[in-house]
């Protein structure tokens, strides 16, 4: 997995959409090798809502 892009994906998350720390740093530990889920897991758990889930997706698609 790219690092890079992990901390820009972290980074759009806490400073954009605001979402805490502690919610990433449970999708990360669930699934540390595939970024592009870390999203589905954050929704999964109800920690983002689907609009933010989108805004989320087309971050990746344009990072």
């Amino acid at each position: 997995m790219n690092s890079k892009r992990l901390q820009g994906l972290i980074c759009f998350l806490q400073d954009d959409l605001a979402i805490p720390s502690t919610s990433i740093d449970l999708a990360v530990r669930h699934l540390p090798d595939t970024l592009n889920l870390v999203p589905m897991i954050l929704w999964q758990y109800g920690l983002v809502t689907l609009q933010q889930l989108d805004q989320i997706f087309d971050w990746l698609e344009t990072a």
